[in-house]
């Protein structure tokens, strides 16, 4: 459903905030990170008490909420150097009693993965990992070429892995396709994650949305031409969220007050997710298209739905107090802005910002 865009409403007061709040924390807060944070969870603040601060008062508010939010850094800074010393490890420690159980622990995680490959998948991954034996040797051994031993052998390590953390994990998986989508995700194959629909399969199923972080670490030569994704399912996450729309919104040239609406929006959006929805996800793509450069910003969830999403987008309608934007206030931010939902199914946010 596209919805059209109504004019800026002039009661509307987090634009005008913007400015003000980011010179107050600007003069105390000298990391960029650390200061658009500050001054995001001030403007998340303000508008979650928008109904019990009178308009001419939500300046002063502003104000004395952000540097409140200072003064609470500072203290967890001069807290975390206090106790510095209390993390710090021991030099010659003696090894501990419960060393050796981790240790065959570990070998046993490793055991049983080692016994769900084939014979010749762990003939070949010894030889070269244990014995030393090179890829040019492997390939006379075996009839083939270096460059296709190396890429059995990098399949063979991906579902190393993946047999490794589903043996930690202590469950079998729920489904056979379980297997192919993490497996896909351990070899980071985006063409098969894509065949399979991974991050829709995620979306839906616990056991390999646990184990996905510890599989689908984020790879040093990933492009920022690639969509970014950030999982969303609870509070933290809406930080991590937010600062990734930042972070991919100055990539594709956003700069100031732009940047601090997207943040704003995108906020919004992943609150709804942790309030309603078991698991959702954030995809950050920067757009080029006619010489216009924009984000496009696409949130989907697991969630049961929105039963009438004309009305949701409606103002004033919220089932709880967000930030008070609700998702008509999060269109009023962005240039584009669509809703699709199906109840019991779960719901699709996209957003586009282009730059002007």
């Amino acid at each position: 459903m596209n919805v059209p865009q109504p004019a800026a409403s002039p009661e509307e007061p987090i634009v005008d905030l913007v400015p003000i709040v980011r010179r107050v924390v600007a003069a105390r807060i000298s990391d960029p990170a650390t200061r658009d944070d500050i001054v995001q969870e001030t403007l998340a603040r303000v508008m979650a008490s928008r109904s019990r601060v009178e308009h001419e008062s939500l300046v002063p508010y502003a104000i004395t909420t952000a540097r409140n939010l200072i003064a609470s850094l500072v203290q967890r800074e001069q807290r975390a150097r206090r106790n510095a010393h209390l993390f710090a490890e021991a030099d010659g420690q003696e090894p501990r009693p419960e060393d050796e159980l981790l240790r065959q622990e570990e070998a046993s995680l490793v055991d049983t993965a080692m016994s769900r490959l084939t014979p010749a998948e762990q003939d070949m991954l010894l030889a070269h990992e244990v014995e030393g034996t090179d890829t040019a040797t492997l390939a006379a051994s075996h009839g083939s070429t270096p460059g296709a031993i190396a890429a059995q052998l990098s399949r063979t390590r991906s579902r190393l892995r993946v047999e490794y953390v589903v043996a930690q994990s202590g469950s079998p998986p729920p489904t056979e396709g379980c297997r192919a989508v993490l497996i896909a995700l351990s070899s980071g194959d985006r063409r098969r994650q894509r065949e399979l629909d991974v991050h829709g399969h995620l979306l839906s199923c616990d056991f390999c949305a646990e184990l996905s972080p510890t599989l689908a670490a984020p790879r040093a030569r990933r492009s920022m031409r690639d969509d970014e994704r950030i999982p969303v399912g609870r509070d933290s996450d809406v930080v991590a969220v937010r600062q990734k729309g930042r972070e991919v919104a100055a990539a594709a040239g956003f700069t100031g007050s732009d940047l601090t609406l997207i943040a704003t929006a995108v906020s919004e959006i992943a609150r709804n997710i942790v309030k309603f929805a078991t698991r959702g996800e954030f995809v950050f793509s920067v757009l080029d298209e006619d010489g216009r450069k924009g984000l496009k910003v696409v949130a989907r969830d697991s969630g049961p739905g929105i039963p009438d999403v004309e009305q949701a987008m409606r103002d004033g309608y919220s089932t709880y107090r967000g930030l008070g934007l609700g998702l008509p206030g999060a269109r009023r931010l962005m240039d584009e802005f669509d809703v699709t939902s199906e109840v019991g199914t779960g719901t699709t946010v996209t957003m586009i910002k282009w730059r002007t």
